[in-house]
């Protein structure tokens, strides 16, 4: 049954700000004040604050041909709170701002923002503001995130040292080959409406694209294990591309090892049928929004033991160049071939 359909402009600006608001949630003490106001207040308890801001726009960043709206609203979370953990920081606020054309309902913003109270909901973030106007060119979403940290624990792109061990959480390339398998769905649709998707048993890579996590769990262990990284950063561009910015940042270089990299078999298996090589895909396809970070060798027993991280190589000195060891045994120069969306 189709949802009554509630035009915009019947609200106002404001009638529509209360309406999409109205069931928010404050989980964290230092936020003072939220939606309502003309700013929020939030009080920091001598902690540091760090402040991060992602836009994404219909037609580069996302397609609503096969992207839920309310998978958008929580992934549009998801890609700022992942920058805050980068920074070894915890989320704590959000503002949301929506910039959208008529066709686009009171009932389409609710699925957006369903999306994004359940990411709040599930990491403990309060969404404490934000802006709503109109779009001629599609929907644009634009959050910051805040986040607080102990000053000894800010964790940069630029602390990597010789010696110090290259680490990944999860696995990656798998948000690329599900992106893949999308386009290739739609691109049949487009040209036979009544054929039906062929996604059987593809969740796990569809789900990487559409519903992506941050990685509070990292975090979480390692605060719990008093492991500060010497240099972080989230893998939204693809392996190596990230790694050449602690490089550049840190003025080092690197050896990662192929056979070393995680990769998820429905990776492997996608990357296959597409023609391509899965290292290709783990290296240069990006929005896993996985961690990438480096650690001192005083921490190598430590991490060991975690899951979910694996170390993939070392940090050299800089004259050494950043390199690719392949599962031959072939020296491969690192490029930075990940997503660049200001490039033709």
């Amino acid at each position: 049954m189709e949802k009554n359909r509630t035009e915009v402009g019947t609200l106002g600006d404001f009638g529509l700000i209360n309406r999409l608001t109205e069931n928010t949630e404050i989980y964290n003490a230092s936020t003072l004040m939220g939606v309502g106001d003309d700013a929020a207040v939030i009080d920091s308890f001598g902690k540091q604050i760090v402040v991060t801001t992602d836009m994404l726009v219909e037609g580069v960043h996302f397609d609503l041909m096969y992207m839920p709206l309310k998978h958008l609203g929580y992934k549009s979370v998801i890609v700022n709170l992942s920058d805050i953990y980068a920074m070894n920081a915890n989320p704590t606020q959000i503002t949301v701002s929506i910039a959208i054309s008529n066709r686009f309902s009171v009932e389409a913003l609710e699925e957006i923002y369903d999306g994004i109270h359940l990411a709040c909901k599930k990491y403990g973030v309060d969404l404490v503001g934000g802006d709503t106007t109109t779009s001629t060119s599609g929907l644009i979403i634009s959050i910051t995130a805040i986040g607080e940290l102990d000053e000894n624990k800010l964790t940069t792109r630029k602390g990597a040292k010789e010696h110090h061990l290259i680490c990944v959480t999860g696995n990656l390339g798998a948000a690329y080959t599900g992106l893949l398998l999308l386009e290739r769905e739609k691109k049949i649709f487009i040209e036979s409406p009544n054929v039906q998707p062929d996604l059987e048993n593809q969740s796990y890579i569809i789900e990487r694209i559409l519903k992506p996590e941050a990685q509070k769990e990292l975090i979480e262990w390692l605060d719990k294990h008093q492991i500060v990284p010497s240099a972080m950063i989230d893998i939204s561009d693809g392996l190596s591309s990230e790694i050449l910015h602690i490089c550049k940042q840190s003025e080092c270089g690197c050896v990662i090892y192929e056979d070393k990299i995680p990769i998820h078999e429905q990776t492997r298996q996608n990357a296959e049928m597409f023609k391509i090589a899965a290292i290709t895909c783990a290296l240069n396809g990006g929005e896993d929004y996985e961690m990438l970070f480096t650690i001192s060798t005083d921490d190598f027993e430590k991490m060991a033991t975690c899951p979910f991280v694996q170390i993939i190589g070392h940090i050299t000195s800089a004259e050494k160049g950043t390199h690719l060891i392949t599962s031959g045994n072939h020296k491969i120069e690192l490029k930075a071939q990940g997503w660049n969306p200001l490039k033709n």
